[in-house]
């Protein structure tokens, strides 16, 4: 009995492997029946292999856009610094033009006949007009001093101390040498003479 069983079940995969003969379309071939989509999963996931392949995939183009990018950079920084390089080698170079200019009027000066001291102040005038005017076109500018003005530490240099009867104690007696601003900052202090109490005169 169940070696009868048995048989009929083997019966029946065997049909069920072998290809459905019975069903034939209006020539009398058999029909043709669709492969299986084995390979691909039912819960629409990729296959392995063709998910590596995207993985590799989007890692290559990430790797390609960050040395784009840091070539890029080091290309900005390389230009940042020669730009750099060239204010600070060239940024004098505008002075320097004026500067010249100043020189060859002083040689001119220089150049007047002997005997001829009219030329030659005229001349010195003129170079020092000149001077001073480029001074202003450039930012910078003399820090006026004036006999009786209070010390002022952020723009003035004591060199010496003199006692004086007709300015008050720590206030100018004189002026040693000009000071000179740069754009409102200081470039040279004013080296001046402050004046002490006169002792004689109390």
């Amino acid at each position: 009995m169940s070696f009868e069983r048995s048989k009929e079940t083997d019966t029946m995969s065997e049909a069920m492997r072998e290809p459905q003969m019975n069903e034939l379309d209006e020539n009398g071939q058999p029909l043709e029946t669709a492969p299986l989509e084995q390979d691909v999963p039912l819960d629409g996931a990729l296959p392995e292999n063709m998910l590596l392949q995207t993985v590799e995939r989007e890692r290559d183009e990430w790797k390609d856009k960050a040395f784009r990018t840091a070539a890029e950079a080091e290309n900005v920084k390389r230009r940042a610094q020669q730009e750099v390089t060239d204010a600070r080698q060239y940024a004098v170079t505008k002075f320097a033009q004026d500067v010249l200019g100043v020189g060859d009027n002083l040689a001119r000066a220089l150049a007047a006949p002997e005997g001829n001291e009219k030329a030659l102040r005229d001349g010195i005038l003129m170079v020092a007009t000149q001077l001073q005017s480029m001074l202003g076109r450039h930012g910078i500018a003399q820090v006026v001093v004036k006999k009786g003005d209070a010390l002022n530490p952020e723009l003035h240099q004591a060199m010496s101390q003199i006692p004086s009867s007709d300015v008050p104690e720590n206030h100018i007696l004189q002026e040693l040498q000009a000071g000179f601003t740069i754009n409102g900052r200081l470039l040279r202090p004013s080296l001046v003479v402050v004046a002490t109490k006169d002792e004689a005169t109390q």
